[in-house]
Order: structure tokens, then sequence, then C-alpha cells
């Protein structure tokens, strides 16, 4: 028997909220992550490309330069609809306009070059391929910067401490501290070198300019890093820096000033490869107290005398080694960026098409049409979409699983980690994910805690992090503590220096608390303290867990482990009628 709802009066159909707490701020919208990183590819990541491979050269680099000016999506050719029922993509053609320079006779041919059909996201955040719906996993990597570890040595009982610096794209840096207080680095997993030699070759060329740099930090007489470092250096001054670095990285061929200089130059010092990208400035800039643009994306001289200084400063007892299970550390990767990066392979594929055909063409006759095959730019898309690991066929078991899909966090995929090598540091529930990643809902089985769920509340910053919204809480005249209305959301980094208090704390009609002790946590410590200490107050007792979770009643009455089953078996629910 079917009941036509407009027939049911009004007060019967009304919505109630039986929650015993007031709703703060409504539930953000669910799939936001997915559609803002797409937009932002669009308008932002497609140009940035452009700009990265602009301009193209012949080999000679005399005869002919392509610049990508703009480009634009037009309109697609089938509805959404069409392509799910002729097993069709879904997408739209992207154009190109195009500027070829011939640097001999100054002319300049402008053209709209068509490159491709791209896949376009639906309203609801996924895409249709081939006529199947699919959807792209937001990746949980880590963040590019700097880090610090630290390793006791069996042989003396120190405490010794490493550093890694991870960019976005180029050559990896890792320092090391030896028993003999030698600092030493490696530059992408090849052989050693003793950091000075480094730095000479970067500039820095005397023995005493080099120790004037670190007169502020190695300050232990027991302990003299940097002269202990200078006296294992065979190198004296820059020539003999560069010859050195060029040594260790290619052992093979014979050195010379030059091809050494050129070679440094473009392992950290050139935006095509090396890339810090504006997350790795932003926190270098953080760790290392630096203040340089966000436009500065390779290294600095600055960047790696700050991190000698920061290695030394450890080594004294100064500070603590990173978290790399934090989530100021980790970063998600959303749809637009994981296209980005596909898409810059395809990219630059064709700019080697381009080089080898502006060879072949007499400059005279060359336009930007015959130059450009778009072959290996929509193969790229094309892998990308259909074998990716994390482009997947979306669950359409019910409504539930569609939307759990889109909001999920998977440290697998390409620039990840795999399911073998994975610990379970990585695995673990970490203080940093309340309020941004949900510690009940992950699979059961071999990805256990390496594939998660977004937090109700959570969202992701222009930089990757995850933030989790805060109400935030001030004194009045009378130095009383209260809530105010202002919402606030924190990083894991920012969170970790804030007391937050637990969303169910009582509060009178004016916002302040009712009660004297509250519940409160600050980084990893979870205790009762005064209302008095806290900064802030969490907005709802839901933004802990996921959408899946938060449909459970009396959840805080569940064991974990049920509970966890029981946000799973819920996305397969299907109706019985």
């Amino acid at each position: 028997m079917s009941i036509a709802l407009d027939r049911v009066p009004a007060s019967v159909r009304a919505r109630r909220n039986f929650a015993s707490l007031p709703e703060v701020l409504p539930l953000p919208n669910l799939i936001e992550t997915q559609i803002t990183s797409f937009k932002w590819f669009c308008e932002e990541g497609l140009s940035e490309l452009f700009a990265e491979i602009s301009p193209i050269q012949d080999f000679t680099g005399k005869n002919l330069d392509l610049k990508f000016i703009s480009s634009e999506f037009r309109e697609p050719k089938y509805s959404e609809e069409e392509c799910r029922t002729k097993d069709l993509t879904f997408s739209k053609p992207l154009w190109a306009r195009v500027e070829l320079v011939n640097k001999e006779t100054g002319e300049v041919t402008e053209q709209d070059v068509f490159l491709g059909d791209f896949p376009w996201m639906t309203d609801k955040g996924t895409f249709v391929i081939n006529g199947a719906e699919r959807v792209v996993v937001s990746q949980l990597v880590r963040s590019p910067g700097v880090y610090f570890t630290a390793v006791d040595d069996p042989t003396t009982g120190r405490r010794l401490f490493y550093g890694k610096l991870i960019p976005n794209r180029g050559a990896w840096l890792e320092f090391e501290t030896s028993n003999k207080d030698v600092i030493s680095v490696k530059v992408d997993r090849k052989r050693k070198l003793t950091v000075t030699t480094l730095l000479r070759a970067i500039g820095y060329s005397s023995n005493e300019e080099i120790a004037a740099l670190f007169t502020s930090v190695d300050t232990d007489p027991e302990h003299q890093y940097i002269a202990s470092t200078l006296e294992k250096d065979p190198t004296t001054n820059t020539n003999e820096g560069l010859v050195e670095v060029y040594k260790r990285l290619r052992p093979g061929d014979p050195p010379t000033i030059d091809n050494a200089r050129s070679l440094v130059q473009s392992l950290f010092f050139n935006f095509r490869r090396y890339d810090l990208a504006k997350v790795g400035r932003y926190k270098l800039n953080r760790k290392l107290g630096l203040d340089l643009p966000m436009t500065q994306r390779t290294l600095t001289n600055e960047d790696l005398v700050r991190i000698v200084g920061r290695i030394v400063e450890l080594n004294n007892g100064k500070g603590s080694p990173d978290d790399i299970d934090h989530l100021g550390n980790r970063r998600v990767r959303a749809v637009g960026e994981l296209i980005q990066s596909q898409f810059r392979v395809g990219l630059l594929r064709m700019e080697r098409v381009v080089r080898e055909r502006m060879s072949i063409v007499e400059p005279e006759k060359a336009t930007p049409k015959e130059l450009i095959n778009i072959r290996p730019v929509v193969a790229a898309i094309k892998e990308f979409f259909g074998g990716s690991q994390l482009s997947q066929f979306m669950q359409q078991t019910n409504p539930l699983d569609e939307l759990t899909h889109k909001r999920r966090l998977s440290a697998l995929g390409p620039g990840g980690l795999s399911r073998e090598r994975a610990g379970f540091d990585v695995r673990d529930v970490h203080f940093s994910h309340y309020g941004r990643i949900c510690p009940i809902e992950t699979p059961e089985g071999p990805n256990i805690g390496l594939i998660g769920s977004l937090a109700t509340y959570g969202r992701v910053n222009p930089y990757g992090f995850i933030e989790s919204p805060y109400r935030r809480v001030a004194r009045d005249d009378k130095d009383r503590s209260y809530v105010t209305d202002e919402i606030v959301y924190l990083t894991a980094d920012e969170q970790e220096l804030a007391t937050v208090v637990q969303a169910n704390a009582r509060l009178d009609d004016k916002g302040r608390f009712m009660d004297e002790r509250v519940q409160v946590h600050r980084g990893a410590e979870y205790h009762e303290a005064s209302p008095m200490t806290a900064d802030f107050m969490d907005v709802s007792p839901k933004q802990i867990v996921s959408v899946s979770a938060a449909l459970i009643p009396f959840l805080e009455h569940d064991d974990a482990n049920r509970a966890l089953m029981g946000s799973n078996m819920q996305r397969q629910a299907v109706p019985v009628v």
C-alpha cells in the first residue's frame, strides 16, 4: 500500500530533531572536497601547467618559440544522460590558444589548438567514463617539507638527528649525523658527501665563511659539529666543492667546473627539475622561521643553511623530532591535484614531440597545429581515469555507499604507501585525527588504517591540510569564560597548541559554562580542567566521526570494533521491497 505524500498533514510530515544539543553549525556540503578541487584544476591548475612548459623552444633555441597563452573548455557534445545510455565518456573539449614565434623573421602565428576531450565532473562529484560512474579517491600523503628524526647510536648511546628534505618534484636530500659529529648529506639516495661540501658548491667558499654561519647554534664545546665536518671535508673552495658533488652524483663522467655548476643549479634551483610546491614552501617557512614568498618554489641557500643549523640545534638537545604520522605533516591530494600531475606527464611527452618536429619542419611554414601532437596528452588522461589505483568504479549499493566513497582518504596509490610496507604506526589512530579523520570507519583486513574517511565537519584547506571547526571561547569583563558564535577552522598544527572543550559541556543561555570542571583535550592529553583554561569548544559531538559512524544511534555506548563493522555494513543495506 502506498501513501501519497501530499495527503499526509504537514504536522506529521515535519522534520523533528531529538538531539539534546542545539545545532551550532549546519552540516557542510559533504562532497565539497571533490567539487572545489576539480574547480581549482580548471581555473588554476591547468594554467599553472601551461606556464610551466611555456615556452617550448627548438633544440638550438634560435629558431622557434611555442607558447600556451590561454585555455578553455567548450560545451560537451553529449549530455551526461546520453553518455550513460550510450556508454560514452562525459567530457568537454579542451582548446588552447597557442602562439608560435619565428625568431629569425619575428613573425608571430596564433591558433586555437584542440587538446582532446577532457572527462568532466558531474554535479555529484563523479565522472562518467565509458558509461560507468567513477570516483577519484583523495590520497593522504606525506607533505613536502623538511622532517627531523632521532636515532639512538648503538656504540655511544647518544641520540643523533637525521633530516629529510622532501620536495613535491625533484631530488631528495637526506642529512645524517655520525657518532664522530660529522654531518653528511645524500642527494637522491646516491653516495654520501659532507654537508660542508654541498655548502661550498652553492657558494659558501672558505672554512671561516661556513663556520660563521653556525656560530650561534654550534655552541657545545664537547661536540663541535661544523668543525668536525670541515675537518672531514676533502674540499677547500667552491670549485672543488662543485667537482666533488659532480663526482658523487655522476661517478662515470669526467668532471668539469661548468658541468658541475649546471648540475647543481638544475638539481635544486631550476623550477623545471625541482619544485617544493606552495605547500612545501609554507612548511619550510614555518619550520625554519623563514619569511620567503610563496612564489619561491625552488630551494634557496638560506633554506640549506637553516636546515643544517636546525640539525646542530637538535643534536645539542634543543627541540624534539617530528612525528611523521601527525596530520600537520600529512596532506590530502584531492582529485584536481591528481589529474594535474597526470596531465603534466602527458604535456612533457608532448613537449618532446614538439621539439623533435621543430627540428624537422621549415621554420617559415611551421604552424602550432602542425607541431602539436595531442596523442600523449589524451593517452595520459585515459590512463589515469581507466587504470589508476585511485580512479575507482563508484560503489552505489545505497546512497550512503556513494557518499562515503567520495569522502574516502587513501594512503595507497602512486606516491603513497604499499600494503606490504605499511607498519602499525601509519595505520594507528593518532590524536591529530580528532575532528579530521574518523577513528572508527576503516576497512577490516589488509587495508585497515590505510583507508579512512573524512570526519563529518572536516574540510581540506588550500594547502591540502584537513581543518576542523571550533567555537572560540572568550572572557567577559568579570574574567569568566563564555562561548562565542565565532567559528574558527584549525589545522592539526594549530589545534595542538590550544585547549579544546568537548561539545557536550553545559552552557547557560549566555554561553557561559555551568560546571566548574569540563572535559578538555590539548594535543594528546585528555583530562578535566577549569573552563578558564579553554581556548575553543567543539561544534558538535559528531564532528569526531564520519558520516557513516554518525548514523549509528548512541554510538558512545557501542564497542569500537562493533561500531567499525556497523559503519561498514550500513553501506551494504538495500531495501527489502
